[in-house]
């Protein structure tokens, strides 16, 4: 009798961890590009299942949360001007009453950065950014990346 209950147990635990998988719809990753002595682009790419969706970085008040970028530079390095990426599609969305920008598949992500020297210098940031599907949104999430620049 004690070997069933343990079995049910095990069971009960087993199918509750499978359900409380997390789905993560975006897949990231970093990279950089040296353009000279001392500049340099951080490309921060992103991986979208297919039938899944982020926002673009310019939504307009009172619509989703929109994908943004926060860079922390060392080395006396520093971030110049915005965070460039292709446009993205649009369109309207009844929930929110208006037209949404947004990227599906892959997107590239770059951010020009001005070196102070040549010696190697990390770059940390953040991509906070909100995934949605035709059913459902998942809660905002973030991305922390750090780059070395060579």
């Amino acid at each position: 009798m004690k070997r069933i209950n343990l079995l049910i147990a095990f069971l009960v635990f087993a199918v509750s961890g499978v359900m409380a998988q997390v789905h993560n719809p975006v897949k990231w990753s970093v990279g950089f590009k040296k353009l000279a002595n001392n500049e340099a682009v951080i490309l921060i790419k992103a991986n979208v299942e297919e039938g899944w969706h982020i926002y673009g970085m310019n939504v307009p008040a009172g619509g989703p949360e929109s994908t943004t970028f926060t860079y922390t530079p060392a080395n006396g390095a520093k971030v110049q001007g915005k965070t460039l990426a292709k446009e993205p599609k649009s369109k309207f969305e009844d929930v929110f009453k208006m037209n949404v920008p947004y990227y599906n598949g892959e997107v590239v992500f770059q951010q020009k950065v001005k070196l102070a020297n040549n010696k190697p210098t990390t770059v940390k940031g953040v991509a906070s950014f909100m995934a949605c599907d035709k059913e459902r949104c998942l809660p905002p999430d973030e991305y922390e990346f750090a780059v070395t620049i060579k």
